[in-house]
């Protein structure tokens, strides 16, 4: 069944369908449902081997979520969200890099999480039952309580269950509110259940009760309290659920990484002898950023950041896209290395004189430092210097040559250059990056960089310059193509933008 309808049509179609069809769905959906779950259970049931050891080595955590207001989003460019900022805090401990991995449309995250795709999921996720049987959860980092939403088109505010009986309540399959409701049909009431069997979020079905496209939802209390500062139209009925535990999930056969976790969150989550919660300072200051409002975040989302905006990455996308094409390098690239550099801030100088957005270096450019401070200079001379990199390693493969031509120009020609001479002397691969990688950590060492031509580098910073821009531009990636399938959709609502994500 489709969720999007108008309050005239759905009246309608209670009066012309009727019982019937609703019975030919339900048969043909029962079948459907049974093929669904032998193919889930198949592909869920033998996860991959990975765990603390790997992450570690790897030096990178993979956190699996949706591109969110609540979750994960971008804010003028600069990556954001509650479960990003909690999970950058753990990673930033261990000294690991953050990797955001977003399903694509119709794709689980228990699915990308049992691949080895991701190392985490950190999406508010509720924990029950059915998601138990593939997951291990963390311990819980929130509590909430499970509301019914309705329409204000209604014209009325619901106190009791029985009061919706008839209304039908839009609700995404694999949501954690769907199971709720089905005990509820079991327990005797009288619900209408509109399955959403596509993946539609949380906050984009709140937007369509907010402008009466559907009529009824549930969602958590404090995502309906986030979302009703920049969407009228929310009435809040009953609460079905108290005191759900939010957590993070992992592999069932990834026990360390559990231990892990749940060292750090129980640090910033706990219960006090009368078994109230309890939360950290940097907890509260979180929970207040995003779903109280010490900053405006409601207003940069409101209306859902306007629909001219879907999809951009940063201020500068057209002038990256420009100098992008000028030079032939990917825009998207310049724009991740940008947000690397400096967080798209033109005025910010490092301590080693590099100016502007792409952090140039004024000695390597035939521009003044004043007029690299100009964004449109500087992205061209950032570009500029990348293109000449990129094209001193053409001869390898494109991931290849961009990760050689972002260590060059974090760390300089010379110190790649010792790093792959290190790297043939360990018989490695010196045309390898993941090899030359492993050879930079040595010129922090003096039995290696006292050899060196160009001696003393700081190594593990380039490895993660390199490692943190290569991921960023794959979730910007993922954003452009979340962003592209919402344009296609001629409803022309944000879908992809969730406070709840796959809640």
């Amino acid at each position: 069944m489709s969720s999007i309808y108008p309050i005239s049509r759905f009246f309608k179609q209670t009066l012309f369908l009727g019982f019937g069809v609703s019975v030919l769905i339900s048969c043909e959906s029962v079948q459907e449902q049974e093929l669904v779950a032998s193919q889930v259970e198949a592909l869920y049931s033998d996860p991959v081997e990975r765990d603390w050891e790997d992450i570690k080595g790897d030096g990178v955590i993979r956190m699996i979520t949706r591109y969110s207001s609540g979750s994960y989003f971008l804010d003028h460019g600069i990556q954001a969200g509650f479960e990003y900022e909690m999970v950058q805090n753990f990673a930033r401990i261990h000294g690991l890099a953050v990797e955001v991995v977003i399903p694509a449309p119709n794709q689980s995250a228990i699915e990308l999480l049992q691949l080895g795709k991701g190392d985490l999921i950190a999406d508010n996720y509720t924990v029950n039952s059915e998601r138990a049987k593939w997951v291990q959860f963390s311990k819980p980092y929130n509590i909430v309580d499970q509301v019914l939403v309705v329409s204000s088109e209604l014209g009325f505010v619901p106190k009791q269950i029985n009061e919706i009986v008839g209304i039908p309540i839009t609700i995404q399959q694999n949501s954690s509110y769907y199971p709720v409701l089905k005990r509820l049909q079991e327990m005797g009431w009288d619900l209408v259940i509109d399955e959403i069997e596509e993946e539609q979020s949380t906050e984009s079905i709140l937007m369509d009760v907010a402008n009466g496209y559907v009529l009824a939802t549930v969602t958590d209390d404090h995502i309906l309290q986030a979302s009703q500062r920049y969407m009228n139209g929310l009435v809040q009925g009953p609460i079905l659920t108290r005191d759900d535990p939010i957590a993070w999930a992992v592999r069932k056969n990834a026990p360390e990484l559990e231990a892990q976790i749940n060292g750090y969150l129980s640090r910033h989550m706990w219960t006090d002898e009368q078994g109230n919660p309890r939360r950290s300072e940097f907890l509260n200051v979180l929970r207040k950023k995003y779903f109280q409002g010490s900053r405006p975040i409601a207003d940069y989302f409101k209306p859902l950041n306007n629909q001219a905006n879907l999809g951009a990455l940063s201020p500068y996308d057209s002038l990256m896209q420009e100098v992008g094409a000028e030079y032939g390098l990917d825009w998207v690239m310049l724009t991740a290395i940008a947000a690397q550099e400096s967080k798209f801030d033109p005025q910010v100088v490092s301590w080693a004189g590099a100016v502007g957005i792409m952090q140039v270096i004024p000695r390597f450019s035939e521009h003044s430092s004043d007029s690299l401070l100009i964004p449109e200079v500087n992205i061209r001379e950032g570009a500029r210097i990348l293109s000449e990199h990129i094209e001193h390693y053409a001869y390898m493969d494109s991931l290849e040559s961009w990760s050689f031509a972002l260590a060059t120009y974090n760390a300089g020609m010379g110190h790649v250059a010792d790093a792959r001479r290190i790297a043939m002397d360990r018989n490695t691969n010196p045309n390898n990056w993941l090899d030359v990688s492993q050879a930079f950590l040595k010129l922090m060492d003096p039995t290696f960089y006292e050899q060196a031509r160009y001696g003393y580098a700081r190594g593990i910073e380039t490895v993660q310059y390199v490692q943190n821009i290569l991921n960023r531009y794959n979730t910007y990636q993922a954003i452009l193509a979340l962003s592209q399938q919402v344009n296609d959709e001629p409803r022309g609502i944000l879908g992809f933008n969730s406070l709840g994500g796959n809640r």
